[in-house]
């Protein structure tokens, strides 16, 4: 990844971190999506240079930057025409050069963790044919994965269902030769410079 652009969200007493990163990450999901080839990968890897996870709190921070190989992708993303309706809650830098010699490299993944019995007993039960009595029984005895990554919530605009995304952050100590990334800018492979 060579270049990159920095958004900083920019909160108020009446709107909060939280919901700027909703509605901000909103509308850079929806272009990535639009920029999206026939395997639903992008050229557009995301990172939250802000990011901390700790055993009290995790936070993404006020910080989101995008990456590609090169300023003719940043460009024809056009940020600024994605965050028009937010100008005033977010500053967007102009696409730049990585530093030669990044801090290291690091992956953003989409992390999602098997906590609600009732979504996984309503799955389990369409896979196998199963009544959703029985696969609820089958659910409410196991341990549940609890996860302290920091998340943001979206609304699916397909489905009309609200989520949670949350993003695992793991330091890598080589650059990944593959820049492939989902619709949210996110993969479990590609790195994106860290500085």
């Amino acid at each position: 990844m060579k270049f990159y652009l920095e958004i900083t969200l920019l909160p108020n007493p009446e709107v909060g971190v939280n919901f700027l990163w909703s509605k901000v990450f909103q509308q850079i999901h929806l272009g990535l999506v639009e920029i999206q080839d026939d395997q639903g990968q992008v050229p557009i890897g995301l990172s939250f240079p802000e990011y901390v996870i700790d055993d009290k709190y995790s936070v993404l921070g006020g910080k989101l930057r995008l990456f590609a190989n090169n300023e003719t992708v940043l460009k024809q993303f056009d940020t600024v025409k994605w965050l028009a309706r937010l100008s005033d809650y977010v500053h967007c830098t102009s696409i730049r050069l990585v530093p030669e010699k990044p801090i290291g490299y690091a992956i953003y993944q989409r992390e999602q963790p098997k906590t609600n019995p009732e979504r996984l007993a309503r799955r389990y039960a369409k896979r196998h044919n199963i009544d959703y009595e029985t696969a609820l029984t089958l659910y409410s005895k196991r341990n549940y994965q609890t996860i302290s990554s920091p998340f943001i919530r979206l609304k699916s605009l397909s489905s009309d269902n609200n989520f949670c995304l949350w993003v695992k952050k793991i330091p890598a100590d080589i650059k990944a030769d593959t820049t492939h990334f989902s619709r949210y800018g996110l993969s479990s492979v590609s790195t994106v410079p860290v500085f």
